[in-house]
């Protein structure tokens, strides 16, 4: 079946941190493009499947492309980036292989633009994980009210930002509906995405009021933005004739390479990944929703799993009545205790306790007993799944390293910044040189990096029991953090011993624990 949707030139902008969505219907004005040299023709999409059986995604992807690449000046510029720089695409089109078949699914089902399947390349990166100074989290960059404005669950246990098939669904969700908003134009759409709706239905009554061109490209948008659409119809270029321009991407199967597990309710991940024969860590990277140890009680109760995998998990787990699936502490309420340090004790929530035991209050009675939902790995050591920030003081820290990098033909500051994960005031400071100016062929520039462990650095709050013999400097020193750090993490006094048993919070780097 050939299904079209009309648009007008299409192209995309990134979702990095400024979602907005504008809930004022007065904001339905039909808006025409005005034809001019810079307007692209009209088409239709089509989804139409190819003739000629595909094996690899990207191929699909290739085949399925119809957005116009105009030829603008930032458009040829990112073009050129990508081809100096063919290593950003061969790493990140290794990432993508568990989920592209995915999202490539989902677009078609939808019959949307196949060039969006590309966005989280310039969102993310292709990592679930990847976090935004503007808060945005995840795949596709979410911020917290866009997620929530469109069904993503973010509480204690889980956040959605960083499930993949949830936050896919999100996202097409969101496009679709700014795709409504701005009379069914794509280019405004993604553009809206990245913005909002409201900045660009307005940056195109304002050239409509002074008689001026109501094209993209002629339209007074952040800079942002403005950079960010060209950078998507550069990339969909280059991916489109990678071969042409020496780009190696990873081979993705066109066949689905995960399944999404319906598990009916909380288990321990590292149970879960006993079941499936997986690394706890394996399990964790295919699941970055999840926030802890287990899954949320409450839902959603589901994992990504590996398709090789998914059939001996649903085996085991079936046998495997749902009490069994997270390990239990039957613990007695001591006097001065509250639900809230009790569960702050146990690495768990509240709800979680009064889930467990069928509470409809706080109320607890010195004496009884409660059964509290715990880490079946290591009752003395709850390591979260989430890779967190680095604490202020880690983030601040100079350790660093230097290279030395020979600008090419077209470098600008922009793109080497960029290249190298720095800013470019960074790379002016560095070098002395003004924002502005233009750099010379050959001229050599000194860029500091980051040194390989805080690069990997995975910070983690964990809990130490303290055995005897122990002090304040030989856990500092076994944690690699400072005793002054303990003592703030804890509220202790320097002169105050530690006794046996006792429990402590430490933030610390997890590849660092074996150390």
């Amino acid at each position: 079946m050939r299904v079209s949707l009309y648009i007008i030139a299409g192209g995309f902008a990134l979702l990095a941190g400024c979602q907005t969505l504008d809930n004022n219907d007065t904001n339905q004005t039909k808006i025409e493009a005005v034809n001019t040299q810079t307007i692209l023709p009209e088409y239709y999409l089509t989804t139409e499947a190819p003739s000629a059986q595909i094996t690899d995604v990207w191929e699909r992807i290739r085949q399925g492309m119809q957005l116009p690449v105009p030829d603008q000046k930032l458009v040829n510029q990112y073009r050129d980036w990508y081809i100096k720089n063919p290593q950003h695409l061969a790493i990140i089109s290794e990432r993508a292989a568990p989920y592209m078949y995915l999202i490539v699914e989902e677009l078609e089902k939808r019959h949307l633009p196949i060039e969006i399947a590309l966005l989280p390349i310039i969102e993310s990166a292709f990592d679930p994980s990847a976090s935004s100074t503007g808060a945005a989290s995840g795949l596709w960059q979410f911020t917290t009210p866009m997620a929530s404005h469109f069904g993503l669950e973010m509480n204690w246990w889980y956040d959605g930002r960083r499930d993949v098939p949830a936050s896919t669904t999100a996202a097409l969700d969101m496009l679709e509906y700014l795709y409504s908003k701005t009379n069914n134009n794509w280019l405004y759409a993604i553009a809206a995405y990245n913005s909002g709706e409201s900045r660009v239905l307005n940056a195109i009554k304002h050239n409509e009021k002074k008689g001026l061109q109501t094209d993209f490209w002629s339209l007074d948008l952040p800079r942002e933005t403005e950079q960010y659409v060209p950078r998507l119809l550069a990339l969909a270029e280059v991916i489109k004739h990678a071969d042409e321009y020496g780009i190696s991407l990873a081979p993705i199967g066109n066949n689905p390479s995960i399944e999404v597990v319906d598990i009916d309710s909380q288990i321990d991940l590292a149970m879960a990944a006993g079941f499936a024969n997986m690394t706890t860590l394996e399990l964790q990277k295919l699941n970055p929703g999840y926030n802890r140890w287990a899954t949320s009680p409450l839902g959603p109760h589901t994992l990504v799993l590996p398709i090789d995998k998914s059939e001996e998990f649903k085996k085991a787990l079936a046998e495997t009545e749902s009490e069994d699936r997270i390990s239990w502490l039957r613990y007695t309420i001591k006097s001065g205790d509250s639900i809230g340090n009790i569960a702050k004790q146990h690495h768990t929530t509240i709800a979680a306790i009064r889930a467990a035991n069928g509470m409809k209050s706080n109320t607890i009675v010195t004496g009884k007993h409660l059964i509290i939902p715990v880490n079946a790995q290591d009752k003395q050591l709850y390591a979260l799944s989430t890779k967190q920030q680095l604490p202020k003081k880690s983030r601040n820290a100079t350790t660093s390293t230097s290279i030395t990098y020979q600008v090419k033909s077209g470098d600008t500051l922009g793109e080497i910044a960029e290249a190298h994960k720095v800013t470019v005031k960074q790379l002016s400071t560095w070098n002395k040189l003004a924002q502005k100016k233009k750099l010379q062929n050959g001229q050599k520039l000194v860029i500091f990096t980051p040194t390989d462990s805080q690069q990997t650095a995975q910070i983690r709050t964990v809990s130490y029991k303290v055995k005897t013999g122990d002090s304040l400097v030989r856990i500092a020193n076994k944690f690699n953090v400072s005793v002054a750090e303990l003592l703030e993490w804890n509220s202790l006094a320097q002169s105050q011993y530690l006794q046996p048993g006792q429990v402590i919070k430490l933030v610390v780097d997890e590849s660092k624990l074996s150390a």
